[in-house]
């Protein structure tokens, strides 16, 4: 690892406008497909960009290997679930409020960390920094214009799709030393495995006469999001460790919000501003306490 520079602060904000763009393309995609379908095409074009690098690096794929039952279960829990309940959640409340949403998995991680890993224990400061980003969740259920009775479940969704994805990286530590383009090579894979014939039987994707604009969002889903951004997040990994690729934490719920709004219009209420500041001081203080430690 070395010390951040200029390059380094660049590319962490540029994989946080992916990450962030995801949330309104996820919406436009919407528009003409379903989210058993969404899941599927992110997973199948996502896992284009990240096999052709393997086999450029001459990295051997193992998905199905004597492991393959942990790429199997990581590959449902971490993609399959989460992009199914993100999508159907989406359809029913803003792009935005999803990025808010779905930058609580630091909080979550914290939480399933400290019950099920040796060296991720509770102290005060990530206690406090929890407590202060759930708050802010609890209070942006709050916000009548944007979450009600018809959209509520779908916001709750959402929250469960965050979730899966910690479970998921709990679950990757089983795995831990094998090299991450295999890894997400081979969840991928079996994440498109299982999806097949979910969407063969329950949407019939075929059928469908796609808007030309979620046509283009859900391609762009798979590639960038989904495959490119998996590679760009090894590389700031590698070059600079995960405490400075946690960064991304604080920025996607913000960029979520300004592209939610730059492409959709979407509404910004003094709600959203103060739950977003509450879940960003919440994960300040769960790094902050991360970096004590190791330092």
């Amino acid at each position: 690892m070395r010390q951040p520079k200029i390059i380094d602060y660049a590319l962490l904000t540029i994989l946080s406008l992916i990450w962030a763009s995801a949330f309104f393309n996820i919406k436009i995609a919407t528009y003409s497909f379903g989210p058993v379908t969404i899941a599927f095409l992110r997973v199948f074009f996502g896992a284009i960009p990240v096999i052709l690098l393997c086999y450029y690096k001459k990295i051997k794929i193992e998905a199905f290997s004597k492991d393959w039952h942990w790429f199997a279960m990581i590959g449902f829990i971490n993609l399959v679930a989460p992009f199914f309940l993100i999508a159907y959640g989406v359809k029913s409340v803003q792009s935005n409020l999803a990025a808010i949403l779905m930058s609580t998995t630091p909080l979550s991680s914290t939480i399933l960390g400290h019950f099920y890993t040796k060296n991720e224990k509770f102290n005060l400061i990530k206690t406090f920094g929890i407590l202060i980003g759930f708050s802010g969740i609890i209070f942006l259920f709050s916000d009548n214009l944007l979450i009600d009775q018809n959209n509520f479940t779908s916001a709750l969704l959402i929250l469960l799709g965050s979730t899966c994805y910690v479970i998921g990286g709990v679950l990757t530590l089983k795995i831990s030393k094998k090299k991450n383009e295999n890894v997400t090579g081979s969840i991928l894979i079996w994440a498109t495995i299982i999806l097949i014939p979910l969407v063969s039987f329950i949407e019939q994707p075929w059928q469908v006469v796609p808007r030309t604009d979620s046509l283009i969002s859900v391609i762009y889903l798979g590639i960038v999001p989904t495959g490119i951004a998996w590679l760009l997040r090894f590389k700031i990994l590698k070059d600079n460790g995960l405490i400075f690729q946690s960064q991304v934490s604080y920025l996607i719920p913000i960029f979520g919000i300004i592209l939610g709004y730059i492409f959709l219009k979407e509404l910004i209420t003094i709600k959203v501003l103060i739950s977003l500041t509450a879940v960003c001081i919440g994960i300040y203080f769960v790094r902050r306490a991360d970096r004590k430690k190791l330092s």
